[in-house]
């Protein structure tokens, strides 16, 4: 679980993939200084103490400039484009609803914006009928 906006808590999964790496980070972290109260926290900064907001934000556009990316990305971004691929890869809306920690259904619809082309794809393949 995991403490979201308004201390909200939000089930999190995470592959075995990922499960594997954040343990062996989790080793390489022991090794570093912890401040005092801050020891449960998978990333610290330097001195020991949680991530801040701003540090988040800060390296996730520094990753996204070594990567190549040219747009303005932040925390936001990742969690659209997490829905948006959950929703392209099939998932039931009310699933992610559940993920992104939404009360009300039509905040997920709005938040999950689908290309025409993406709608127009998926009406072909489901609509009742369409006659291939």
């Amino acid at each position: 679980m995991v403490d979201g906006k308004g201390s909200k808590q939000r089930l999190v999964p995470i592959s075995n993939k990922a499960m594997r790496e954040i343990s062996l980070w989790l080793i390489d972290r022991n090794l570093l200084p912890k401040q005092k109260n801050q020891e449960d926290f998978v990333f610290l900064n330097r001195r020991g103490y949680k991530l801040s907001r701003s540090m988040v934000f800060r390296i996730i556009k520094e990753q996204a400039i070594q990567a190549g990316i040219n747009k303005n990305i932040g925390p936001h971004t990742l969690r659209h484009s997490f829905a948006t691929h959950l929703l392209e890869g099939g998932a039931n809306l009310r699933v992610i609803q559940q993920m992104l920690g939404h009360e009300n259904i039509q905040t997920t619809e709005i938040y999950t914006h689908m290309d025409s082309a993406y709608l127009r794809q998926q009406l072909m393949e489901f609509h009742p009928r369409n006659i291939l």
